[in-house]
């Protein structure tokens, strides 16, 4: 508990069980908002070849778990931290490094 308390810059192992339960529920929420983003592009499960669906599903996950880590983060009041440590990291390597 310490080394994360150190390396991520915290005071206290509440934060630190705060992140770490951002980070399961925001894993969740984002597999479970996946799926009705997957039928509106229109991909079934039933009638897509796996090789096709899975893959993008997945990338769909990946980007909405991007978008919702610092609302999510937000509602467990660790904004800061996920803004800091993640989203800005994320969009510089994209490219949008005057934004941040």
């Amino acid at each position: 508990m310490e080394k994360l308390k150190h390396r991520w810059g915290l005071t206290s192992n509440f934060q630190v069980l705060l992140i770490i339960i951002v980070f399961s529920v925001n894993g969740s929420f984002a597999a479970w908002i996946a799926k009705p983003v997957t039928q509106f592009i229109g991909l079934d499960y039933d009638t897509t070849n796996p090789w096709l669906f899975w893959p993008i599903r997945i990338l769909l996950i990946f980007i909405i778990y991007q978008i919702t880590l610092p609302l999510v983060g937000f509602c467990f009041g660790q904004f800061n931290f996920f803004w800091n440590f993640f989203t800005k990291k994320l969009l510089k390597r994209i490219g949008f490094r005057r934004i941040v």
